[in-house]
C-alpha cells in the first residue's frame, strides 16, 4: 500500500491553505498514494482569535472538500486536523477526520492531549481555546487496513498508541504541528519509538516553517516502518513524503519478535496517586 504524508506551511488564510492542500493531495495521489495524511490545523493556524475565526463544522468547506476530493481521486484521506466549531460548545475541538474513497466519513478523532507547555520561552495553552477529546479512535481503510488516529502532542503519550495497537491498528496516522525545536530534538526519536514498541507503521504529517503569531513548525514529515526504519522524509519545505508499506513484512516482524503477543496485562496496574 502506497501512502503519503503531506507537509504544509499553513497560516490564517483558510482559502490559501485549502488550495495548497488540494495541490499537494493531488500530487501525492498522482504519485500513487492510496492513503494520504494532511497535517494538524491545515485549514487555519495562528492565535486563538484566528483559530476561532477560521473554525468550521464537519459539514463546512474543508471537510466537504476532503470528501469530494477523496471520492474524485479514489483515496483514503485523513484530513489532518481542523479547528472544529461544535454547536453549543464554547471551546473548539482539534479534530482529525478520515474520509474513505467513496467520500464517506469513516472516523472522527478529537485530540485528547492539550499542548499546555512552555518551549523556548514561549507558552502554548491550547486548553484556553480547545476542549480535549475523551475517546481514542480507530478506523479502517477501504482495503481493510486498520488505522489508529492521533494528533501531534499525543505522540508523547505512549499508552494511547499501545491501546490503538492492541485494538488492531497496523498503521498510525499523526497529523502534527510540532514546534521547530522539538522537531529537531524529539520528533524522529518519538516516532521511531512508537513504531518499534507497537510494531506499527507511522505516517506523520507535520507543518513546516513560520505561522502567524511567531509560531514555527519543524517539518521533516516522515513515514516509519514497524522496525523503526524511516522509509521516507520530506524536505524542509512544503511537499510530501511517500512510501510503500509492506504489510507482509509487518506480519513477519510481529511473528518473529512477538512483543505485542507477549504482553502481560494482568501484571500491569496504574499507580494510585497519594
Amino acid at each position: 500500500m502506497k501512502v503519503a504524508a503531506v507537509q504544509l506551511s499553513s497560516n490564517a488564510d483558510t482559502a490559501a491553505n485549502l488550495a495548497a492542500a488540494d495541490r499537494l493531495t493531488r500530487a501525492a495521489a498522482a504519485d500513487g498514494a492510496k492513503l494520504i495524511v494532511l497535517p494538524e490545523k491545515w485549514t487555519v493556524i495562528g492565535s486563538g482569535e484566528q483559530l476561532r475565526a477560521g473554525a468550521q463544522t464537519l459539514d463546512g468547506p474543508a471537510i466537504s472538500w476532503a470528501r469530494a476530493t477523496a471520492r474524485e481521486l479514489g483515496v483514503d484521506l485523513v484530513a489532518g486536523s481542523i479547528a472544529e466549531h461544535r454547536a453549543g460548545q464554547e471551546l473548539l475541538a482539534n479534530t482529525s477526520v478520515h474520509v474513505d474513497p467513496s467520500g464517506e466519513i469513516r472516523a472522527v478523532y478529537r485530540k485528547v492531549h492539550m499542548f499546555d507547555v512552555e518551549i523556548d520561552g514561549r507558552s502554548y495553552n491550547e486548553s484556553e481555546v480547545e476542549q480535549a477529546g475523551e475517546e481514542l479512535v480507530s478506523s479502517e481503510t477501504n482495503d481493510g487496513v486498520e488505522l489508529g488516529l492521533g494528533i501531534c502532542y499525543d505522540l508523547r503519550f505512549p499508552e494511547l498508541f499501545r491501546i490503538l495497537a492492541v485494538r488492531g491498528a497496523r498503521v498510525i496516522v499523526l497529523p502534527s504541528a510540532f514546534t521547530l525545536s522539538t522537531t529537531r530534538d524529539h520528533w524522529e526519536t518519538l516516532l521511531r519509538a512508537r513504531a518499534i514498541e507497537n510494531q506499527t507503521f507511522v505516517i506523520a504529517a507535520n507543518q513546516v516553517g513560520p505561522h502567524p503569531g511567531g509560531q514555527r513548525s519543524g517539518g521533516r514529515s516522515m513515514i516509519v516502518d514497524p522496525w523503526g526504519v524511516v522509509l521516507a522524509q520530506a524536505p524542509d519545505r512544503e511537499g510530501y513524503a511517500v512510501a510503500e508499506l509492506d504489510l507482509e513484512y509487518q506480519r513477519e516482524v510481529r511473528a518473529k519478535l512477538p512483543s505485542l503477543a507477549n504482553r502481560r496485562p494482568a501484571a500491569y496496574h496504574w499507580p494510585v496517586a497519594a
